[in-house]
């Protein structure tokens, strides 16, 4: 009888040292603004709140939260080489915490406003780390989550086309074969398995809203130039109907989640943000 070896999914620690992108602060301070103009749109000024930034890395995102009004500013990360240089530059406004979002070391809902932003394909248990964040999100709080989608073509950490659809042993010989890492650590889901992850949640989808209209979502580096007109004149004429269709290809999604159901209070948009159906 022959054993396979089972290689052990461990925690990817001081993530910053070997991903540069973690580094490009002019790209981190562009996701940050939309994402607060996400949350605003949805919730309201940040003004006042105490907001958490889990997977904060080297405190770009957390730092734009901290400078858009909040009262209180968390990061959350085991990066600590990224901890060290966002304490560093961002500690007068944000407290940086080395910390386990399997064990997120606050009070049952104590946080109002979380964000995590292109986090649960590098943890070993994202679904412990959404039941924690659950747990500390306040009962009227809101939680931003960009998450890639396993069906998009394009891998965005390795710009390898369906590499996120291949089984791990597969893609592990993808990788190795491009010279792009030893072998591939991270874990994507498709559409139906990030809303399985989320059920306990009521989740709003801003995925086409933002394509649609990235002039109000401080998006438009999403589509530049032409190609941006275009991409906005089609999405915003598109029967919602279709563009539904699409949706399990999309390569990644912009959702909020809320642990009451709540309806987003900012103006209304050509495409406008739409329920995700639970399972």
């Amino acid at each position: 009888m022959v054993r396979q070896r089972v290689k052990q999914r461990v925690a990817q620690l001081e993530y910053s040292e070997f991903q540069s992108a973690m580094l490009d602060e002019a790209k981190r301070r562009r996701k940050a603004a939309k994402i607060i103009a996400v949350l605003e749109h949805f919730y309201g000024p940040l003004h006042g709140r105490t907001v958490g930034d889990v997977g904060c890395s080297a405190g770009f995102i957390a730092d734009e939260l901290a400078q858009a009004g909040a009262k209180h500013t968390l990061g959350i990360d085991i990066d600590v080489p990224g901890l060290r240089k966002a304490a560093d530059r961002f500690g007068d406004r944000v407290a940086f915490v080395c910390g386990d979002g399997t064990a997120l070391p606050f009070p049952d809902n104590s946080i109002d406003v979380l964000v995590f932003n292109h986090i649960y394909e590098h943890v070993v248990d994202p679904d412990a780390v959404v039941a924690e964040m659950h747990r500390v999100l306040s009962d009227d709080g809101v939680l931003y989550l960009g998450l890639g989608n396993r069906l998009g073509i394009m891998e965005p950490h390795y710009k390898l086309p369906f590499l996120s659809y291949l089984p791990p042993a597969l893609a592990d010989r993808y990788v190795r074969a491009f010279g792009r890492a030893d072998h591939y650590y991270e874990r994507f889901r498709t559409r139906r398995g990030l809303r399985k992850m989320l059920r306990a949640f009521h989740v709003w989808d801003y995925t086409i809203p933002v394509l649609a209209t990235p002039e109000r979502f401080a998006g438009g580096e999403l589509f530049p130039g032409l190609l941006g007109k275009v991409v906005r004149a089609v999405l915003a004429h598109t029967p919602r109907g279709v563009l539904r269709l699409l949706l399990p290809l999309v390569p990644t999604y912009l959702w909020v989640a809320t642990k009451r159901a709540r309806k987003p209070i900012g103006a209304h948009l050509p495409q406008p943000p739409e329920r995700v159906r639970p399972l």
